[in-house]
């Protein structure tokens, strides 16, 4: 059998099989995970310029190097970072006995095992990096796993498939191509756990589907990742950081800040500094190699529908850089100030090159608007006050978190990625991830000498039995 799996017949078979060969392996070596995981690192390596092409053919125009920075640079900082550190979260780890069986000599500790094969559902905007950085962490944790790619981006899913299927007998590692169908045949699979990223929609489906096989699911979603600028904040330097935050990917990140609450009195000065920083980063947006285009007509007209519809409601629309969309989908950023909030752009998430400025008086109804949302994978703070920092991060929920900056907290592999209700569950990267995809197993190894009997606490029960526990009874 190959690694490059034509049909969801052999999905079904392979996974049969790296369960079989799971079973007879039984604890997976250092060693071997440490293999498995430097296998992705030198077909990324090899491979990294066929897969730079793949990526920018498929977006219709994303800069190769961008696209080797975000997905293959991002994978490998995963990958390695896993491989250097394994070792150290694999021990079994010593937990303390209860009394007084801890007296008597007995022994407990947990030990991390591998569930057994992974599945992994990437997304079309980072490719790589959403199946590559998990399956760092499937491997890690001694797991076998099978990709799924994205449709959206055939030529990247086609040219790792081939890569993998070189390189990997399937038991280890597989991939299978295809649309919707596969997909959802995919997610009804019964893997030992399922990882999907991509929206909240779709996220509800695939977890409908893995319920079916009682399969754990970690799902990366996404949500409007809203940005807090504080009066506090440096505005210029805040402009400027989320410019480039905003430019980063065409807009197209589950964690691209989205919603902007500006200060009323500080709105003008804002969008003065915002649109120059980004007007310096993509002077034009037409037939600008340095500006990533929309991935696809079907995700252009769902933003342009969105955008329509603010305008349509009366509300300002500021572009930049101050040109006409084009005919290409490389689109200059289009900011929509204080759109109703039954507006369409208030209640999608934007996935593209735009944005939303709504203005503030006090923090506690920014706060307020906020929580009564959904959980956001992303928020972002910009202040200098240690004190609202404090109750910004004391009154919202949010997958993960930057201050004075944007995307960043999603670079830590030394702390968890990840999602909290509508944006997500489980997590990975680091030690987080490895303990993600491993089941924790207790161990308790009982004393030689077993003094139940002589205390009189098995059957048959003596008079003063129920008098002895109750004397244990304590507040």
């Amino acid at each position: 059998m190959r690694a490059y799996l034509s049909s969801t017949e052999e999905l079904g078979s392979l996974l049969a099989l790296q369960r079989q060969a799971y079973d007879r392996q039984g604890v997976v070596s250092v060693e071997d995970r440490q293999r498995r995981i430097q296998s992705v690192i030198d077909l990324l390596v090899d491979d990294h310029e066929a897969l730079g092409a793949a990526m920018d053919a498929d977006f219709g125009g994303r800069h190769a190097g961008y696209g080797l920075m975000n997905d293959v640079l991002g994978s490998l900082t995963s990958l390695k970072y896993a491989r250097d550190h394994l070792h150290e979260w694999i021990p079994d780890q010593s937990r303390q006995v209860f009394s007084p069986y801890d007296q008597l000599g007995a022994e407990a500790w947990v030990r991390y095992q591998p569930k057994g094969t992974v599945g992994i559902m990437g997304t079309w905007n980072a490719p790589l990096f959403t199946l590559l950085s998990p399956l760092a962490g499937a491997f890690s944790a001694g797991n076998r796993a099978i990709l799924k790619p994205s449709e959206v981006t055939p030529r990247t899913a086609e040219v790792l498939a081939n890569a993998i299927d070189k390189r990997f007998d399937p038991l280890e590692l597989a991939v299978i191509t295809g649309g919707i169908e596969v997909g959802q045949a995919f997610a009804s699979q019964p893997f030992n756990h399922l990882v999907f990223t991509g929206s909240t929609a779709i996220g509800r489906d695939i977890m409908r589907r893995a319920a079916e096989n009682l399969v754990p699911v970690t799902l990366e979603l996404g949500g409007k990742s809203p940005v807090i600028i504080s009066r506090s904040a440096d505005i210029a330097e805040t402009a400027r950081r989320l410019a480039v935050a905003k430019g980063t990917n065409g807009g197209q990140i589950c964690i691209s800040p989205d919603t902007f609450y500006v200060p009323v009195e500080l709105r003008d000065t804002f969008i003065t500094e915002f649109c120059s920083a980004y007007s310096s980063l993509y002077p034009q947006a037409a037939n600008n190699p340095d500006l990533v285009s929309v991935v696809n007509d079907r995700h252009m007209r769902r933003l342009d529908a969105c955008i329509a519809d603010a305008e349509e409601s009366g509300c300002q629309l500021i572009r930049t850089p101050e040109e006409l969309p084009g005919e290409t989908r490389q689109r200059p950023l289009t900011l929509v100030v204080n759109p109703p909030r039954t507006s369409r752009i208030m209640q999608e998430e934007i996935f593209g090159p735009a944005l939303i400025l709504l203005t503030y008086n006090e923090m506690a109804h920014v706060l307020e608007e906020i929580n009564q949302g959904e959980r956001p994978l992303a928020l972002y703070y910009f202040g200098a006050d240690q004190n609202e920092q404090d109750l910004v991060l004391n009154h919202t929920l949010s997958g993960g978190v930057t201050i004075n900056d944007a995307l960043m907290h999603a670079a830590m592999e030394d702390a968890p990625f990840g999602g909290v209700g509508a944006s997500g569950m489980g997590h990975y990267h680091g030690r987080e991830g490895f303990a993600e995809f491993s089941h924790a197993r207790t161990v308790f190894k009982a004393p030689a000498f077993d003094p139940r009997g002589e205390w009189g606490m098995l059957p048959p029960y003596h008079a003063g039995f129920t008098d002895v526990i109750k004397s244990q009874i304590t507040r």
